[in-house]
């Protein structure tokens, strides 16, 4: 079970607990009478409000048949891609001063723009002007040679020395 911890690892435990037991067609009711936890704990664990515990996730396992560590596994490898997440929010404070349209698909004010970051240049660069190519470069503190490592094939290669003027 371990080996699997590589594929599904920054996942929360809760979200493999629902799965297990929709293929097992055990209710989260009868989870609660059989782990002595109880079913508003179980749901708060399914529904990712609530963390799982290291006793917790000994009696889950128990029922459910994993290995005694891996849900405890599982909830630290979520428990750091979390504050990883929240270091890269914090790495790059505010918002850079580019074209709300270019980012439709997301919510503007309330991005990681350190999670995203790659995407945020690729797409910058793809259907930037010249002034938010520099404002991402500003940002995101990159050089040109830095900015150029972020090029697609979507991105015309001269559009960087076009707009940065190389």
């Amino acid at each position: 079970m371990i080996d699997h911890i590589d594929i599904i690892q920054g996942i929360h435990p809760g979200k493999l607990i629902e799965r297990e037991l929709r293929k097992k067609n055990i209710t989260q009711r009868k989870l609660a009478d059989q782990t002595g936890i109880s079913y508003q704990t179980i749901n708060a664990i399914i529904a990712e409000k609530r963390n799982l515990t290291t006793e917790q996730s000994l009696r889950i396992a128990d029922v459910l048949g994993y290995d005694e560590s891996f849900l405890a596994l599982l909830q630290t490898y979520y428990d750091i891609k979390m504050l990883k997440e929240k270091d890269l929010h914090s790495l790059y404070k505010g918002t850079p001063r580019i074209r709300k349209s270019l980012f439709w698909d997301v919510d503007f004010d309330t991005s990681n723009w350190g999670k995203y970051k790659t995407s945020v240049v690729k797409r910058v660069l793809e259907r930037g002007n010249k002034e938010e190519i520099e404002e991402i470069m500003r940002f995101y503190n990159l050089s040109i040679d830095e900015l150029q490592k972020y090029e697609t094939k979507n991105t015309r290669r001269s559009k960087l020395s076009e707009n940065i003027g190389e």
